[in-house]
């Protein structure tokens, strides 16, 4: 007798060996969903991370740009009071001796600035009433390895401040207490970092107007420009002039700025007749020899 199945039974059983079955099927299924629950946990948390950061960059207080700015010029311009955001806000702009320095001195109003990303350069734009009558904007260029600051060419001044404000700096400033305007102005300017060391291109001039100072008698002691020009070619160093454009008070020297450093020899000398007027400001203003007071830097 034939005891084997009918072949349509044999080849079902055969088959059904290798059929999930109900549990495995639901194994799958368990592992498939455990496995997209923690995918989909890791993507959360990578987006918890990126908004944050997205959001920390949008909404960086401006505090971070008073901090970053007061460590960039050793303390000597700070951002006090600073409200808004590091892209958009305003500041009381000051001038203080240093680090542990108790003086400082505050310009009326508030400095504004926006920051604006760029494609390939990011922009700054400054305003403040009592000082910078039309916006002035300064663009950087971050590259591999280097920075470039750029001051676009004005026909007129990119501002002008109190003389008075350069007592914050300390001495001998806050001995001098000097008065009058100082006005800053470009033909357009570069500045370039690489490898540590900054190299200008353009020039620069800062014209004091109408001086005077609590040393002197002199109701005025005159008019000066401080000039900086950089050469176009790699490793050239600026020049430093000073000269006298009017006044009793006679000042004219030169000098080299290369990098961070900066070289200058000058003198100061009282015009005919004005002697005794200012024999106190000659004392301070630098070392005397004889009638001349010898300004040095570095």
């Amino acid at each position: 007798m034939d005891l084997r199945l009918p072949h349509w039974l044999r080849r079902r059983s055969s088959f059904s060996r290798f059929a999930p079955s109900g549990f495995a099927n639901s194994t799958l299924a368990e592992i498939a969903w455990q496995r997209a629950r923690n995918a989909a946990r890791r993507w959360g948390v990578w987006g918890a991370i990126a908004g944050a950061i997205a959001g920390l960059l949008l909404f960086a207080p401006a505090s971070w740009l008073a901090r970053g700015v007061a460590s960039a010029s050793g303390e000597r311009l700070l951002l006090a009071d600073a409200q808004g955001s590091v892209w958009t806000g305003s500041a009381q702009l000051l001038l203080a001796g240093g680090p542990g320095s108790r003086d400082a001195s505050a310009l009326p109003g508030r400095l504004h600035w926006q920051i604006r990303p760029m494609w390939n350069r990011i922009d700054l734009r400054l305003r403040q009433a009592c000082c910078i009558e039309r916006e002035v904007v300064v663009q950087f260029k971050p590259g591999l390895g280097r920075m470039t600051v750029v001051v676009p060419g004005q026909t007129q001044a990119l501002g002008q401040w109190p003389a008075a404000w350069l007592s914050g700096l300390g001495t001998p400033f806050n001995t001098m207490q000097l008065a009058g305007a100082m006005r800053l102005t470009t033909s357009g300017l570069t500045l370039e970092s690489a490898q540590g060391r900054w190299r200008l291109i353009g020039t620069l001039e800062l014209d004091l107007l109408g001086v005077s100072s609590r040393l002197s008698t002199l109701d005025t002691l005159g008019s000066y420009r401080l000039g900086i020009r950089g050469g176009a070619a790699a490793g050239d160093t600026a020049s430093v002039t000073l000269d006298t454009l009017d006044g009793a008070l006679r000042l004219q020297g030169s000098g080299q700025w290369a990098g961070s450093k900066m070289r200058f020899r000058g003198e100061a000398t009282a015009a005919e007749g004005q002697e005794a007027a200012l024999n106190n400001l000659l004392n301070i203003i630098g070392r005397r020899q004889g009638a001349v007071s010898v300004i040095s830097i570095g």
